[in-house]
């Protein structure tokens, strides 16, 4: 049985390599997203509630709407912890190593990592939106391969969501794959075979959520997701001026690394943050909250 919501919501960290990465990308999306840490703290923020005793009802329905299990939400928050597994070994000896509040990467720790491949990064860019995509329709209870309901949303997206989709576009794109990371992915995604993706670890772990059928209807199916976001993240990138460039000189304030090791950096920022993860539980627990309250 994984942990109950409430749980996971208690135990989320107030400051980590993810929140600290999270905080120098504040400047993409400024002050969209506040680590909000602590099952009622997050009822208090979302609904402005000071009533104890409604403050315990809402949390109490919010509780029972994730147990459901015919509720997508268990659904997506495994999909958001499985996309994010990481090597949090890595994390800790790193933070054990913290001087003056960054991160130093250098020496030893450089050599445990290694730069992922331009093509699995590129798989990895597009099996975490369509977990992103996925997850949206599991926790608004609409079928998986709504991608039209699920672009319309992004264009409203905020808090939380919106600043997952900045790390998307910073962590997982500028920065391992450079300025032209969408057109990139989209050639990296043209030689991708049926059996490439059964090799990639990320899509093992959560193939059995993804639409399609089989591997290579599954990759039709990312191909089309990517395919319709990439407008909205080329807006997204161009309307923000974010440059790899950018995106690293704010985060130097956290992680000290030269800008001619992006690839390292791209390691270790796939090793050490589960963003996705953090993010997903604070989008998870606002939607039940706001439904739950809405409810009574």
């Amino acid at each position: 049985m994984s942990k109950p919501i409430f749980q996971l919501v208690d135990e989320l960290p107030t400051n980590n390599v993810t929140t600290m990465v999270l905080r120098s990308l504040d400047f993409v999306v400024p002050g969209q997203w506040q680590n909000i840490v602590g099952f009622t703290n997050t009822i208090k923020a979302v609904t402005g509630e000071t009533d104890d005793s409604f403050i315990q009802q809402i949390g109490e329905r919010a509780i029972f709407l994730y147990n459901d299990k015919s509720q997508g939400y268990q659904r997506a928050m495994w999909l958001y912890q499985t996309v994010d597994n990481t090597d949090t070994a890595l994390a800790a000896a790193a933070l054990a190593n913290k001087v003056g509040g960054a991160i130093p990467l250098m020496g030893g720790l450089l050599t445990s990592l290694t730069p992922k491949a331009n093509k699995a990064q590129a798989i990895d860019l597009c099996l975490k939106l369509v977990v992103e995509l996925v997850a949206f329709c599991q926790i608004n209870g609409i079928p998986g391969d709504s991608i039209g309901d699920f672009l319309g949303a992004l264009g409203e997206y905020s808090g939380e969501s919106l600043m997952r989709m900045a790390a998307l576009v910073c962590i997982d794109g500028l920065i391992p794959l450079g300025p032209d990371f969408l057109g990139q992915t989209l050639s990296m995604l043209g030689e991708t075979t049926p059996s490439d993706l059964e090799q990639n670890s990320t899509f093992k772990g959560i193939s059995s959520l993804i639409p399609g059928g089989n591997p290579a209807g599954q990759l039709g199916f990312i191909n089309q997701s990517f395919d319709s976001v990439k407008g909205w993240m080329s807006n997204f990138v161009a309307s923000r001026g974010l440059t790899p460039e950018a995106v690293v000189s704010n985060m130097q304030n956290f992680v000290q690394i030269s800008n001619d090791k992006l690839d390292y950096l791209g390691a270790f920022l796939d090793m050490s943050t589960n963003y996705y993860e953090h993010t997903g539980t604070q989008t998870l627990a606002r939607r039940l909250i706001e439904r739950a309250a809405a409810e009574i």
